[in-house]
């Protein structure tokens, strides 16, 4: 097959960048059916650094956003969001189902990783120190903290203010 521009068809081909068989880019057209885009694997590259890097920093927030007086009321509205997704889409998704975890791992899946863990905690364990922790205790761990991080974020936002 030959991915010379001109001998393309006119319907098949879009100025955009392309890998020719020779896996060398090509910067001035791709094919429609051709199966390695270089700008989706560089979008795909990216929204993988924004999820990592988003959905860590959530996760640090919702563990101690409660202990600054000006994050409080923010921090207990990410938990409760968290709990919803957990337990509220948890009914048709599984228990402890969170969105962002879903969508970072189908990114993940494109950029053709697999056998990831069922657990985003387990996830940033694995991708930080390469040991992949149990499952059971992962999530015994998750849960244990957010309700901590929850019962501390109800108290400093009702109980003590008073």
């Amino acid at each position: 097959m030959n991915n010379n521009i001109l001998n393309t068809p006119r319907s098949t081909a879009f100025p955009l960048i392309w890998r020719n068989r020779y896996g060398r880019k090509n910067l001035l057209s791709f094919k429609k059916n051709q199966s390695f885009y270089l700008m989706d694997d560089l979008f795909l590259r990216i929204a993988n650094i924004f999820f990592f890097v988003f959905h860590s920093a959530l996760i640090i927030f919702n563990l101690f956003g409660w202990l600054f007086a000006h994050t409080r009321k923010l921090n207990l509205i990410s938990l409760l969001l968290t709990f919803g997704s957990w337990v509220l889409l948890g009914i048709w998704k599984g228990w402890g189902y969170c969105f962002l975890t879903d969508w970072h791992y189908g990114i993940l899946k494109r950029m053709g990783k697999s056998d990831l863990p069922s657990s985003y905690i387990a996830f940033l364990v694995e991708s930080t120190t390469g040991w992949l922790p149990n499952a059971g205790l992962t999530n015994t761990l998750t849960l244990s903290l957010a309700v901590l991080a929850l019962m501390c974020s109800l108290w400093v936002n009702f109980i003590s203010q008073k």
